[in-house]
């Protein structure tokens, strides 16, 4: 919950991605709040005790989540599906308009591997953005069994990662109000 929170404030992508494996860890555990309090409350030293019940609630709505969308066995939730959703929408902002210069020379690098990474990973309608973050999940899962890079998206991260972080930085910056997408640099 914390943690959600900060990633959340600080970096989009962080925050789905933690939200997915907070998602597999949930299935891991069977949705079971005796597991889920012992394995993932239970051992942080960092939370008060009287702040554990509310941890637990929050992991607990994020499983009904799940078993409301019918998402019990696989699949994401339709909250960081629409996250990924607003952050397409902005990829395909910063395809076209001035603001998103540097951008699509980061794009331009990762564009020839998509439709390897597409006939791995995606479907026919998943966007470039999905599948990347599809991507960066498999590796992180891929390091966690202690494959690394040996698996069939590995050898794109390198490629994927500017794009993610620089497509969340500038979704952080667009929230803040730091950065106005439709400004005309004649307007400076």
């Amino acid at each position: 919950m914390d943690i959600a929170k900060a990633k959340r404030r600080e970096n989009i992508a962080e925050y789905i991605l933690y939200l997915w494996q907070i998602e597999d860890l949930l299935r891991a555990l069977q949705f079971s709040p005796e597991a889920v309090y012992s394995q993932l409350i239970a051992p942080r030293k960092d939370i008060e005790e009287a702040q554990k019940p509310v941890f637990l609630m929050w992991y607990m709505d994020i499983a009904n989540l799940l078993r409301e969308e019918g998402k019990e066995e696989k699949g994401h939730l339709e909250h960081t599906l629409h996250l990924i959703q607003d952050l397409h929408d902005l990829h395909l902002q910063l395809m076209n308009l001035p603001v998103g210069e540097h951008y699509r020379k980061t794009v331009a690098q990762l564009e020839p591997e998509l439709p390897r990474l597409r006939s791995v990973l995606g479907n026919p309608g998943m966007s470039d953005t999905e599948l990347c973050f599809r991507a960066l999940y498999a590796t992180m899962l891929y390091r966690i069994k202690g494959q690394g890079e040996n698996h069939a998206v590995g050898d794109t991260i390198a490629l994927i990662s500017p794009v993610i972080g620089e497509l969340a930085a500038l979704h952080g910056k667009v929230e803040r109000g730091e950065i106005d997408l439709f400004k005309k640099a004649d307007d400076e």
